[in-house]
């Protein structure tokens, strides 16, 4: 394919001349495909499921453009792949060692993976279970450590009550004292 630049220094000459270049170009490539079409039987389809439609040029002198139409009966849908064309156009023989081997070949996929999907789910409830003993240890050992909390704090309590009963007397002893010693 020819990729024409143009550029807006360009006289009038020369975009003249790109543009007859183009259409020769043009007309070059509908020429070919005209040859190819005109050898292939017609109605049969082309390249990937798709026929080409010419349709007669305008008396206007308008540009003849092919037309892209399916070939299936379907109507629309994709293209199908070269890959995948080939594979479609020769339908196997269910007796034959190529079609054996490929079933073969894909039980095995469908048991290697009917084994993994197996595998991880039961990792998962293990995984599960760990999780819930861990959970329960973690809780009895919060409820221990909450007794042991709350024990600990009525002994603060008492031992600070006790602290603030054999702090009072003397104080109080101190300002009657003060007080007697006044008088």
């Amino acid at each position: 394919m020819v990729h024409v630049k143009i550029s807006w220094q360009c006289g009038v000459e020369t975009i003249d001349h790109l543009a007859l270049i183009s259409a020769r170009l043009v007309l070059a490539r509908e020429s070919a495909q005209m040859s190819k079409i005109s050898q292939q039987n017609s109605g049969t389809p082309g390249v990937n499921g798709i026929s080409v439609i010419h349709t007669p040029a305008h008396a206007s002198g308008l540009q003849q453009v092919p037309q892209l139409v399916p070939a299936g009966p379907g109507g629309g849908g994709k293209a199908v792949p070269p890959s995948k064309q080939s594979k479609k156009s020769s339908p196997m023989d269910r007796n034959s060692d190529e079609y054996r081997q490929r079933r073969e070949r894909n039980n095995m996929a469908v048991k290697k993976s009917r084994l993994k999907s197996k595998q991880k789910a039961q990792d998962t409830l293990q995984r599960v279970n760990q999780l819930k003993e861990e959970n329960e240890r973690l809780e009895a050992k919060i409820k221990l450590l909450t007794k042991e909390l709350s024990v600990l704090k009525d002994l603060f309590l008492e031992h600070a009550h006790n602290l603030a009963d054999n702090v009072q007397p003397s104080s109080t002893e101190k300002t009657t004292n003060s007080d007697s010693a006044g008088q």
